[in-house]
């Protein structure tokens, strides 16, 4: 497939764009032709997909972190629809989270990267849409390619993304959990599930999942599979932070489904409001608050395994 990577040169704490240079000798030695263009800012790297597709790429590679992924992601959609619904996402992956990696055990082996690239070998990939409110009041879209949820997780990117992620993102991830929770009561919502009627609820966090981890590899969807067209939905009600410091393994482990706390269910659409402010985690950004609907698009994309 003809490639384009889409490298951000401030993942994994800036060595991508320290190392590019080897890293672009790596993938000569096994690609051909390709083609590169580094983000500069926020949002950028949707454009820069967007460009790479009109020009005829097949495979647009996503080099950093899961924030990387998501933006490369929404390039791949304009105008409400796909551009090439036969490209392919690809991802070398270069940040300190890494949870959608782990979905599919990849670990940050560059050359193990690199060697899936030059296959045939893709997979139908399933796109979640959140419809959703800016932090300006107006309606927002975005896509997600591995977790949306809301509650204390989106408490929790606000303090991750402050503080310095030099320790890697399991410890970011695991301090900022440590001091969203320390301050949050859970939140009462009302949700719907595939256009039913709405259930009052008191969520700590409700993350509808494409994916299988987020926050820096907790397990929070043990079974979800990124091609089965179904989002599975994952509500935590009344963790406190003695919870989490106490029974974390849990959390990391996938054992979780089984505590009174949790329930799981499986959805296409999701729909939700609150009369509080709830805020929103996508793919670990913070983009805006309640209300918001998520959608599945099965099969949107292709993806590079």
């Amino acid at each position: 497939m003809k490639t384009f990577f889409v490298v951000n040169p401030k993942s994994a704490n800036g060595a991508t764009g320290r190392r590019w240079g080897e890293l672009a000798a790596t993938i000569a030695r096994t690609l051909s032709d390709f083609g590169v263009e580094f983000t500069r800012g926020e949002l950028d790297a949707v454009h820069i997909t967007r460009r790479a597709l009109k020009s005829g790429y097949e495979c647009i590679v996503a080099v950093g972190g899961d924030g990387t992924i998501n933006e490369v992601t929404n390039g791949f959609f304009e105008d409400g629809r796909a551009i090439n619904s036969q490209a392919a996402l690809g991802v070398l992956p270069r940040g300190t989270g890494g949870d959608f990696r782990k979905t599919f055990d990849w670990d940050l082996d560059s050359e193990a990267a690199i060697r899936r690239l030059d296959t045939p070998d893709t997979r139908p990939f399933d796109v979640g849409l959140l419809e959703y409110t800016g932090h300006d009041g107006a309606p927002r879209q975005r896509y997600f390619a591995n977790i949306c949820s809301f509650g204390v997780s989106g408490l929790v990117d606000l303090e991750v993304n402050r503080a310095s992620k030099a320790f890697g993102g399991t410890v970011s991830f695991l301090v900022g959990s440590l001091r969203a929770l320390s301050k949050y009561r859970d939140a009462q919502v009302r949700v719907s599930f595939d256009g039913g009627a709405p259930e009052p609820l008191r969520i700590t966090t409700l993350a509808v999942c494409n994916g299988r981890f987020f926050g820096g590899g907790m397990k929070v969807a043990p079974e979800a599979d990124v091609s089965d067209g179904l989002f599975d939905v994952t509500v935590w009600s009344g963790y406190g932070l003695t919870d989490f410091v106490v029974r974390s393994r849990g959390v990391y482990s996938g054992g979780h489904v089984a505590w009174p706390g949790t329930r799981t269910l499986r959805a296409t659409t999701v729909r939700a409001e609150s009369d509080e402010e709830v805020l929103i985690d996508c793919d670990g950004e913070q983009p805006g608050r309640l209300p918001c609907t998520l959608t599945m698009l099965p099969g949107a994309i292709r993806l590079k395994v």
